[in-house]
């Protein structure tokens, strides 16, 4: 056992997050069949989507590679190549959906306390406590950029489908992880939600008692 851990221990940490990353969305893709409530909800609390502008693209690069898929079992000759593309096609296209299920199964929650989850299936999760909001307004915009872009003024950007649409100024640097495991801190975070109106109107909420 103690070996296994060793070993394990000398694994990249961006391997080692890569891996978790799949077995959380393998996860969430259970949930999802299974239609079980939102990861990490709690009662009063607010979950607000964020798959709206990635959804039909999903589809689409899942009906491409199961086109693909058929066409390649037609054209490969060879039955040891057609297993192995076989095997690699079918993993393709369940590591879509478990990375979608894991959007749909985890969205973004304001908490009762007035802080703010803000998540990308099992790839980012950051928590904002509410006394680090100076501001939440609604504010559409398309950056460019991979996923998680930080600028060099601290302006975290979690980019769905090409947009943010919420825009939270923070009154001192907040520390976050990325994907692969290297730390940063954000000034502003930007990030999408299919009804941005609604998830600041609950920011904005006083926190109960």
């Amino acid at each position: 056992m103690r070996e296994t851990v060793g070993a394990w221990a000398r694994v990249p940490l961006p391997v080692r997050r890569l891996l978790a990353h799949e077995l959380r969305s393998a996860a969430s893709l259970g949930r999802w069949v299974l239609r079980r409530p939102p990861h990490g909800m709690g009662a009063g609390e607010l979950a607000a989507a964020y798959t709206g502008p990635q959804t039909a693209m999903m589809y689409g690069l899942v009906f491409v590679s199961l086109i693909e898929t058929v066409a390649l079992s037609l054209l490969i000759p060879w039955p040891s190549v057609h297993r192995v593309v076989l095997v690699l096609d079918v993993y393709g296209v369940l590591l879509m959906l478990a990375m979608h299920a894991a959007c749909v199964t985890r969205p973004h929650v304001v908490r009762r306390d007035g802080s703010l989850r803000i998540r990308y299936g099992a790839l980012f999760d950051l928590t904002v406590p509410a006394d680090a909001v100076a501001s939440a307004r609604v504010d559409r915009r398309y950056p460019e950029g991979r996923l998680v872009s930080l600028s060099e003024e601290g302006v975290l950007d979690l980019i769905v489908g090409s947009q943010t649409t919420v825009t939270l100024e923070l009154n001192r640097p907040l520390p976050f992880t990325r994907p692969l495991g290297a730390r940063a801190e954000a000034r502003t975070i930007r990030f999408h939600a299919d009804d941005p109106r609604a998830l600041v109107a609950a920011l904005r909420q006083p926190a109960p008692p």
